[in-house]
């Protein structure tokens, strides 16, 4: 994949997120500063030659719509700015997320990511975690640049995604309510990252420090919806473009939302139960082609979906809501923009 395709992800969102005069001048320099982010990225993916770049670069060349990113230089215009302290943040920041798919894959026993197969598919389970190892790596020895207050915050966020990543594994306690339990999870695995990259472009953009605390909500409430999302695209038609299989993450055994919101509904309602019992990776993997796909047809038009959409909405609310301290003007609306978007991809 080239440059200039790689970059398409990342300026179609921004294309999505900004409208005209103020706020198109906005998205040009955003847009110029993804352009140095994937140069910087291209150096830093950069270690001992040979295989161990290809693997490094292999996700990064696959593409990615650098959310992150785009919200660091985003809430960096609070301030004074995109600088050179930013794009360090913020390249950090997509190294972190890029570190943990490869682990990710190697824990779901992924297949599939970013449309090729995933790293331990290639080059196996020890390749793709020690390749995730060294990113992590490269991404705190950037921080390290920037100095002690960038540091901390990475390691409060690397510690969030680890307890994130343990407790999904570790599952909820025989107590503990298995839908709060999962949206824990989300805030720690997926929020902590998108909270940490508006917070950056806040710090290192000059802004007003009382606004780390409104884009930190801002990004784990976004962050949040983005994933309850995902889960109903999971269950989603499939189409050319994506080339996933409906329900992929269910047939792996993961209890995505609607899972869980159907397990709830399944102690008092027959049908629900029945439906559950067809959705085991088990029995999904016993039936033939057509009938796995009319098990996931039937989930997906389940009032539990329906749920599922209406929770995303009501965290993009909050994220929305979170953002009431921020000057009036373009972040302001674009952030607003954003969560809307992030939601809108249920439509």
């Amino acid at each position: 994949m080239t440059p200039s395709l790689r970059r398409s992800n990342a300026l179609s969102l921004a294309d999505r997120l900004f409208s005209t005069g103020e706020d198109r001048r906005t998205a040009r320099l955003i847009e110029d500063s993804i352009q140095t982010l994937e140069a910087r990225l291209a150096e830093e993916t950069k270690f001992s030659g040979g295989l161990v770049d290809v693997v490094a670069r292999y996700l990064l060349e696959a593409g990615g719509k650098r959310v992150r990113p785009v919200l660091a230089f985003l809430t960096a215009q609070l301030g004074e700015g995109v600088n050179d302290d930013v794009v360090t943040a913020a390249t950090s920041i997509e190294l972190t997320h890029l570190a943990s798919l490869y682990h990710d894959d190697v824990m779901d026993v992924a297949d599939q990511r970013r449309g090729v197969p995933s790293a331990q598919m290639v080059w196996g389970n020890s390749v793709a975690i020690l390749t995730g190892d060294l990113l992590f790596a490269r991404a705190s020895a950037l921080l390290a640049i920037l100095g002690e207050r960038a540091i901390r915050l990475q390691a409060d966020t690397f510690e969030r995604l680890c307890l994130g990543q343990l407790k999904e594994t570790i599952g909820p306690a025989d107590d503990e309510d298995p839908v709060e339990h999962y949206l824990a999870v989300l805030a720690d695995k997926t929020g902590s990252l998108i909270a940490a990259s508006a917070q950056l472009g806040v710090i290192f953009g000059g802004a007003d420090p009382t606004l780390e605390q409104p884009v930190r909500e801002f990004g784990e409430k976004v962050g949040i919806a983005f994933q309850l999302v995902d889960d109903v695209i999971d269950i989603a038609p499939s189409d050319e473009d994506s080339g996933k299989t409906p329900g992929t993450d269910i047939r792996a055994g993961v209890a995505t939302l609607p899972v869980l919101l159907l397990r709830r509904a399944a102690v008092t309602d027959v049908g629900a139960a029945a439906l559950l019992a067809r959705l085991t990776p088990e029995a999904l993997s016993a039936a033939g082609t057509d009938e796995s796909a009319d098990v996931i047809r039937l989930l997906r038009e389940h009032a539990v979906t329906a749920e599922t959409v209406s929770e995303a909405r009501r965290y993009a609310h909050e994220a929305i809501a979170a953002l009431a301290p921020l000057p009036e003007g373009t972040v302001k609306k674009t952030l607003t923009r954003f969560a809307e978007t992030v939601v809108e991809r249920t439509n």
